[in-house]
């Protein structure tokens, strides 16, 4: 049996601690996402996100026309991050976009998408992230005055086709709003189509609206705007319960840790997060 001084016995027992702290920093040195959240993702490890880039400020291309921007988009990184995954950032169109989460072309969508009772029949969904209204945009040289919504009457209108902006003038003119409604699959179009006096007012998302007035100064003004009525959350298919699980607590930890809040102060200018009931009924 080979006998140890007590001065070699020291030196063998401090190289093995060094040797299980080195083993611990290099375990703890990079920030992965358990194996089971890698396994829930269609591509292991990376968070796909459906999002249809035309709908600032919840999303739209820098002036480079390729950075991914705006408040879905920030929102959709930090998921990613707190989940300890990768991040793809799918821009599909606005018409389609569901259909892609149907066929697993990505794992959720983040595209301002708003709660409703038809929806909740089809997928699932995270609790809001946004409270949001409708708006009624005019040019900024209009003497259109709109105190309420039948103040369009015989008016040229435009609003996003398949959008709660759609569903609200729908009902409108299903109870006897006599105008002439302009569909439009970009959102963008149909501002620039007010601008260029070919429609008389748009309709859109309150945020949206407000976007718009503060980006192009001088060129629109809100002539009239509606409570808060419809609220955003995080769309993930039908019966992808962990999937749901693990968003839904990320999106927790981010309201709850601030990320959300400053989120909003970037992209509108305001917080206006820290003030949603993340509880309410849809109906």
């Amino acid at each position: 049996m080979k006998k140890y001084s007590n001065h070699s016995m020291i030196k063998s027992i401090m190289g093995a601690c060094v040797a299980l702290v080195l083993l611990s920093l290099a375990g703890c040195s990079k920030k992965t996402a358990p194996s089971e959240v890698k396994s829930l993702t269609l591509k292991p490890g990376v968070l796909q996100v459906g999002v249809n880039v035309a709908y600032p400020p919840f999303e739209y291309y820098g002036d480079d026309g390729k950075t991914k921007l705006g408040f879905d988009m920030d929102l959709s990184r930090e998921l990613a991050k707190k989940m300890g995954l990768e991040v793809e950032i799918l821009d599909v169109d606005w018409e389609g976009i569901f259909a892609g989460l149907d066929t697993d072309r990505y794992d959720i969508i983040v595209s301002g998408v708003t709660l409703t009772p038809e929806r909740l029949e089809k997928y699932a969904f995270t609790k809001p992230y946004v409270g949001n209204g409708q708006a009624v945009v005019v040019r900024s040289d209009s003497s259109l005055k709109v105190s309420e919504i039948t103040d369009l009457t015989g008016k040229n209108v435009g609003y996003l086709t398949e959008s709660t902006s759609d569903v609200f003038m729908t009902k409108k003119v299903e109870e006897g709003l006599q105008c002439t409604v302009n569909e439009y699959d970009d959102a963008m179009n149909s501002f620039s189509d007010l601008k260029a006096g070919r429609l008389d007012a748009v309709v859109a998302d309150s945020l949206v609206a407000a976007d718009y007035v503060g980006r192009e100064s001088g060129t629109y003004k809100v002539a009239w705007q509606g409570e808060a009525e419809e609220y955003l959350g995080v769309v993930v298919k039908k019966g992808n319960d962990e999937l749901l699980s693990k968003v839904s607590s990320a999106l927790d930890a981010l309201f709850a840790d601030g990320t959300v809040k400053e989120l909003s102060v970037k992209n509108f200018g305001a917080d206006i997060v820290s003030s949603l009931d993340r509880n309410v009924e849809i109906k």
